[in-house]
């Protein structure tokens, strides 16, 4: 007797199944290999996690094509990942359609939109525990609009940040980190800059800081006083930027050169 057909089995064991599968596909793979697959991947079930930047494939960046998929989870999204070029009415209808948002994660580049609508959405999301930001907020955090400060308001769960790479911690972003986000546990800034005085002031104030990641973004070197300040972190990650360790090089050649 022939064993039970893929396409025959229930659709709750379809749901999850295809809760596990990317959205890429969700989208071109799994609805085009029979009908009970395809009536399953459109459950909501399967799309708590929308995954733009994962595709392979060309994904056409019209608006009402991202709502379309944004709206297959029916308000049910908990993890979105933006594309590249996405726009702040794809924004808006993300923050309108979706108020279970858990994590955002704002591209890498932003092509020719820059999305600073950003902070104006931030209410909507209550649930929202973690936001990676892209260019070009991660490069202009000095003069970012104000999210941390819409975060430390609306986002009580709120535990996780990642700064792009580029992003240049002063002293201002630095102090919004310490007021805005005292019991953050998870921070990236990664292949960035920061200097001393700002790191330091972070550690002192994010006193639940228990992973610190500033790999490629430091422009000093770590010594025995920097570790102990991060002994409360149980994961801190840190390296100097290949710029500065190579500027460092440089000049140590140069006074070596020149004695």
């Amino acid at each position: 007797m022939a064993g039970k057909k893929w396409e025959d089995l229930e659709k709750d064991c379809l749901v999850n199944i295809f809760t596990r599968a990317g959205t890429e596909s969700l989208l071109y793979d799994i609805p085009l290999v029979c009908k009970s697959w395809y009536r399953a991947s459109l459950d909501p079930s399967c799309w708590k996690i929308i995954n733009f930047q994962e595709f392979v494939r060309q994904l056409p960046l019209v608006d009402e094509y991202l709502k379309s998929i944004i709206n297959r989870s029916q308000g049910n999204a908990t993890t979105v990942m933006l594309p590249t070029s996405c726009s702040d009415e794809v924004l808006r209808y993300l923050a309108d359609e979706c108020p279970a948002l858990k994590a955002l994660y704002l591209p890498s580049v932003m092509g020719n939109f820059h999305s600073f609508v950003l902070p104006e959405m931030i209410s909507k999301w209550k649930n929202l525990e973690l936001l990676k930001l892209g260019v070009p907020y991660s490069t202009s955090m000095e003069k970012k609009p104000k999210i941390l400060e819409e975060i430390s308001l609306h986002c009580k769960n709120f535990c996780h940040l990642e700064i792009d790479a580029g992003a240049d911690i002063g002293r201002e972003a630095a102090s919004d980190i310490v007021t805005c986000l005292p019991n953050i546990k998870y921070l990236h800034i990664r292949n960035g800059r920061i200097d001393r005085k700002n790191l330091e002031t972070i550690m002192q104030g994010c006193k639940e800081l228990a992973h610190l990641d500033v790999r490629g973004s430091l422009w000093f070197e770590s010594d025995d006083q920097l570790l102990k300040l991060a002994s409360h972190i149980t994961n801190f990650q840190y390296s100097m930027s290949n710029i500065a360790w190579m500027t460092q090089m440089v000049l140590t050649k140069f006074s070596k050169d020149s004695a």
